[in-house]
């Protein structure tokens, strides 16, 4: 049976930019699933737009934040120095396009304090969190007013740190998941490595750990995956690359169709677009920037145009095509069909 604090076996994962649509968590609501909305690269009032289009559905959804590194916003000169470079590296990229590249941007990825305050004011269900953890002091404000509290967290110390922060589960990422490494500590995610274990190992290891409800995250692909994941100790699967191809799914028609291409042969971990770890098809672009400096959101905001000019030209090579290791298992249809796979 689900744990409670889930309602279900199956997470249909927040993927920010643009995919994880108010029209997405309302379709894995009704499909059995419980869905959420992605905060990232969005602003407080974009976020708060989502909330409410999703309220008016009557789903059961939750919203996730990613949290801000301080580092990121005073980085020392030999960091800037990095960016710097980087920068100059896109210049190629920057003419194919006919683009100019914005000069660097160091903030916090869009109000992180307006946003915590925002859910706070006007409370969602439930709140997870990537990239780091929120504090002890968020965590119990976001519970007093009335939200469960999740953090994502990618080996068996990070989740003892959440745990110790009170929160109210774990998401449990292997990194073999899709798009951002929601690692936190040191030498978790680097680029061009191999995904170690399997994500029910790590689910068996975090399980023996801590006792928290935990959502098994990276590779979930079909219910065979889902069922090992639950066998290790998990009450949930988060699935994001399965729904990615759906109809209902935002993102862009040419990353589905890349993810269905005999083109593309194999993913990786790659900071190249967005100065964070990543997993994501192995292109012209990734292949061509394998030394991208850790730098999120600065590395985000110098490529943000690239990404939409390659959108624009349909050239997948320039895409950020996330997609974890199991992408050739991805199938087109509804939510309702990958979701009856998976639960059926």
């Amino acid at each position: 049976m689900p744990h409670s604090l889930f309602g279900t076996r199956v997470i249909a994962a927040p993927m920010a930019g643009g995919t994880s649509t108010p029209a997405f968590v309302a379709a894995a609501h009704a499909a059995g699933g419980v869905g959420f909305l992605a905060a990232g690269y969005k602003g407080v009032a974009a976020m708060q737009a989502d909330i409410h289009a999703t309220r008016e559905s009557g789903a059961r959804f939750g919203m996730n934040v990613f949290v801000p590194d301080p580092d990121q916003l005073a980085p020392p000169a030999a960091a800037l120095a990095a960016l710097e470079e980087y920068r100059l590296s896109l210049h190629a990229d920057a003419a194919r396009y006919g683009v100019e590249l914005p000069p660097l941007r160091l903030d916090d990825d869009d109000e992180w304090q307006g946003k915590i305050d925002a859910l706070l004011a006007d409370p969602v269900e439930l709140v997870s969190f990537a990239f780091g953890l929120p504090g002890a002091e968020f965590v119990r404000a976001l519970q007093r007013a009335g939200s469960a509290v999740l953090a994502t967290v990618t080996s068996v110390a990070e989740a003892r740190q959440a745990a110790e922060q009170g929160v109210d589960a774990l998401v449990v990422q292997h990194a073999s998941a899709g798009g951002h490494s929601a690692a936190f500590l040191p030498g978790s995610a680097a680029p061009g490595s191999a995904a170690p274990g399997t994500t029910a190992e790590l689910v068996a290891a975090v399980r023996a750990a801590v006792a928290l409800p935990l959502a098994a995250a990276g590779g979930i692909m079909d219910a065979a995956g889902l069922d090992r994941a639950l066998a290790a100790g998990a009450e949930a699967g988060q699935l994001g690359t399965a729904f990615l191809r759906t109809d209902e799914s935002g993102a862009r028609q040419l990353h589905k169709n890349a993810l269905d291409s005999p083109h593309f042969t194999q993913t990786e971990l790659t900071r190249a677009f967005t100065g964070r770890s990543a997993r994501a098809l192995v292109n012209e672009f990734v292949r061509d920037h394998p030394d991208a400096p850790e730098a999120y959101p600065a590395v985000h905001h110098l490529t943000a145009p690239l990404r939409a000019a390659a959108a624009a030209a349909g050239d997948p090579e320039r895409l950020n095509l996330w997609a974890g290791t199991g992408w050739q298992q991805a199938r087109a249809g509804s939510v309702a069909e990958v979701m009856a796979g998976l639960l059926g």
